[in-house]
């Protein structure tokens, strides 16, 4: 392991860009924020011990996300549990989106009931969309992290946005005015 400057200079620049994607990974991925800090602190230090391994540099994101999936994995398999959803933590996530809402009790709300409907989702599709919404990795990292094919990245991203569309999506006025 290197200790020198350019190391901890190199590792904190890494740790500041990447440590908010990672956390927001793996929080949606437990449902719990102490758990959370915790993993994300353990991919971190491995980080740091191993980077001067990593070759390419262009792929520190991937090898984050990677080391993140199997640290969630692991926590599960040694505690034999699965997440379950916890409102508390809905305010520490944040999604990667260039949607403006204007009140944060309306974005509270929209977190709150799109947490619930992700909870109801098959595993594999609620993963990735939490990977592209919420981390906002590429078809093509969630494709290799993932190990399946790209093709078929973009049909269970489809199929979640097309779930969640569907539960979002309000009523018709004739139902909601049954007098008319």
């Amino acid at each position: 392991m290197n200790d020198s400057k350019e190391h901890i200079i190199e590792f904190t620049l890494l740790f500041s860009r990447y440590k908010k994607k990672v956390f927001n990974y793996v929080l949606r991925m437990t449902n719990n924020t102490e758990i959370s800090e915790d993993l994300v602190q353990n991919i971190f230090i491995k980080l740091y011990e191993n980077l001067d391994s990593i070759r390419n540099k262009n792929s520190i994101q991937f090898w984050l996300f990677k080391t993140a999936r199997n640290e969630v994995y692991t926590y599960f398999r040694n505690n034999s549990r699965k997440p379950e959803y916890n409102v508390k933590d809905i305010n520490k996530m944040e999604i990667q989106s260039t949607i403006n809402i204007e009140s944060e009790f309306e974005l509270k709300e929209m977190k709150e009931l799109l947490l619930n409907e992700l909870s109801k989702l098959p595993h594999d599709q609620k993963e990735i969309f939490i990977m592209r919404e919420y981390s906002g990795l590429s078809y093509k990292e969630i494709s290799s992290l993932l190990e399946i094919d790209i093709n078929l990245v973009k049909s269970r991203l489809y199929k979640t946005r097309q779930k969640l569309m569907k539960n979002f999506h309000p009523k018709s006025k004739k139902e909601v005015f049954s007098d008319e």
